[in-house]
């Protein structure tokens, strides 16, 4: 059997068509260089923060098209897309686990060549809360075209396309607190508590973002339909 590499067709830089279509040249050359990195574990704090970028660029463009997809009517494709986002930053979040292992001495030593760069201005967590800003904005305009409301969903059949998306804007929510919360752990282990970041803005001031939820109203659902309830009608009147 041979083993002689086919000729590259595709057009652009790179000996193989790999490289050509997936622009590894381009890719690997936007990381520090060895003589350029004030430490070595400076390439993992690019890599990964790098690669979170691209994930953001995925999940931004997921929820473009599930927004496409609710204004065709059509929530289950929808849901489809905000699940599959949903995953992404699982990854993403997951993905900062490995700085845990950046020494607060190594990670100081290169900290400086960050300037006043911060998480704050990544563009891909700008256009994540822009995205999710829309996305419920058009949810409750839709629920709303049809005279619901997130409380009639929630009283409504689990198998419903609506309840369903809902259901997956959630999951979203839910997963950008495990970010922020991740974000804010990984931050404390290696620079400490009362310490201020890179914009001179305090460290724990993370913590008051962990519980912002990007849909507001289908929480505040959950809250209506428990205290509704008849168990809820109790401890309702226990407390008066």
């Amino acid at each position: 059997m041979s083993t002689t590499p086919l000729p590259a067709v595709l057009p652009g830089p790179g000996s193989t068509d790999y490289a050509r279509y997936m622009r590894t040249d381009i890719l690997l050359s936007l990381q520090r260089g060895t003589c350029e990195r004030a430490h070595p574990d400076e390439l993992l704090f690019q890599v990964v923060h790098q690669s979170a970028e691209l994930w953001f660029k995925l999940i931004h463009n997921e929820l473009g098209r599930a927004l496409d997809d609710l204004a065709a009517d059509q929530p289950s494709a929808a849901e489809l897309l905000v699940q599959r986002a949903v995953r992404s930053l699982r990854l993403v979040t997951e993905q900062l686990h490995i700085l845990r292992h950046l020494h607060p001495l190594q990670f100081a030593a290169f900290r400086a060549e960050l300037g006043n760069g911060s998480g704050f201005e990544s563009p891909g967590w700008k256009r994540l809360r822009e995205a999710t800003t829309e996305l419920d904005i058009a949810f409750s305009r839709r629920l709303s075209s049809l005279g619901l409301t997130p409380v009639d969903l929630y009283r409504g059949q689990p198998s419903d396309p609506l309840y369903r998306l809902a259901e997956a804007l959630v999951s979203l929510d839910e997963q950008i607190a495990l970010w922020r919360t991740e974000h804010y752990t990984v931050a404390t282990r290696i620079i400490g508590q009362g310490v201020l970041g890179t914009r001179n803005t305090p460290v724990d001031s993370l913590t008051r973002l962990i519980t912002h939820r990007r849909f507001p109203t289908l929480w505040e659902a959950r809250t209506d339909v428990t205290e509704s309830s008849p168990r809820g009608r109790q401890s309702r009147q226990a407390q008066r």
